[in-house]
């Protein structure tokens, strides 16, 4: 049986909240105007969404585009985040990542390629970061 709950607040312009508990599985494209809580599987993908929180219980096979992404239990695709994404200790986040910021903590596990970009910095800092010097390393006898 699939469960999903919508949140109250979504009709007066307050951000709704989605659920999709232990016992629910959704299988397909998600569009998610406010913020999304992963305790039950995702087979698919997740888009416009604000917040995606996948639970300890959590299973998200697909590809996920959120302004913030937490992620305690599993993600099997890419990631798109334009604020931040942060694996917690036994978080598991097979895919390639693009965000401005990233927390991976002891006891997580992340496979992929990353992408840093945001605060106005992007390749261009990059580029002008290479063509600075390293400082020497002295060593001094004691």
């Amino acid at each position: 049986m699939t469960l999903l709950k919508k949140g109250a607040g979504a009709s007066s312009g307050r951000e709704g909240l989605t659920i999709i508990s232990e016992e629910a599985s959704f299988h397909g494209v998600l569009a998610v105007k406010g913020s999304l809580r992963v305790d039950g599987s995702v087979d698919g993908d997740i888009s416009d969404a604000v917040a995606v929180s996948v639970g300890k219980a959590g299973r998200v096979k697909g590809n996920i585009a959120a302004e913030t992404l937490s992620v305690a239990g599993e993600v099997d695709g890419n990631v798109i985040a334009s604020g931040s994404i942060e694996i917690l200790a036994g978080g598991r986040l097979r895919g390639d990542i693009r965000t401005a910021s990233l927390k991976i903590e002891e006891g997580s596990f992340f496979d992929g390629h990353c992408a840093m970009e945001g605060d106005g910095l992007g390749r261009a800092a990059e580029r002008k970061t290479k063509d600075i010097p390293l400082p020497e390393v002295v060593e001094e006898n004691a």
